[in-house]
């Protein structure tokens, strides 16, 4: 899993400090003595990067101000806190095609369309979504479903059908799960 991006702007003390026990953060930790160009150009490039910064400013997305009385483990507890935030708003909010997949509400959308969806939709959605190549129904029994892919079940099948004729009347869209000789995937 990819660490998050923590940035410190003109805090060199607290920047060596951290620095002796970065093998324990749960995050990458870059110095900025300044602002700089190559600062801009990171946040630009990063967006989602935490500054932390004893300046007042509030131009920024994320953004923590420290002042010169610091407790380190308070400081730690906030980036914590940021990083869990941030953490399951990008796991909760899954792009397929030109969807939106929200998997904490279960809600797919296109535009200003929605649709709820039931858990096995959405664990279906996210592994078709995931894989480089179509799945047969076997290997959808097996892994979305956990069931044996020696049962004799068309489970899948009519789990599929569900879900294509849902999207059908909510979104007029009869190619979104498309369904080739190898098996299903959806279009992207």
């Amino acid at each position: 899993m990819n660490k998050f991006n923590v940035i410190l702007l003109k805090l060199p003390t607290l920047y060596e400090i951290l620095s002796e026990i970065k093998l324990e953060l749960n995050f990458n930790l870059i110095n900025f003595i300044e602002k700089n160009e190559q600062f801009s150009k990171y946040i630009d490039e990063n967006p989602n990067t935490l500054i932390i910064s004893s300046e007042l400013n509030t131009n920024y997305k994320n953004f923590i101000s420290v002042n010169k009385v610091l407790k380190i483990k308070d400081l730690l507890q906030q980036i914590n806190v940021y990083l869990s935030k941030n953490n399951y708003e990008n796991k909760s909010n899954i792009s397929i095609g030109s969807y939106k997949l929200d998997t904490n509400s279960r809600i797919i959308s296109k535009e200003t369309l929605l649709l709820k969806l039931t858990e096995r939709e959405v664990d279906l959605l996210i592994y078709l979504n995931n894989s480089e190549n179509e799945n047969s129904t076997l290997d959808l029994q097996k892994n979305v479903w956990k069931q044996s892919a020696d049962l004799e079940t068309h489970t899948v099948e009519t789990h599929i059908y569900r879900l294509r004729k849902k999207i059908n009347d909510t979104f007029n869209d009869q190619h979104f799960i498309l369904n080739t000789n190898k098996g299903y995937k959806v279009s992207k």
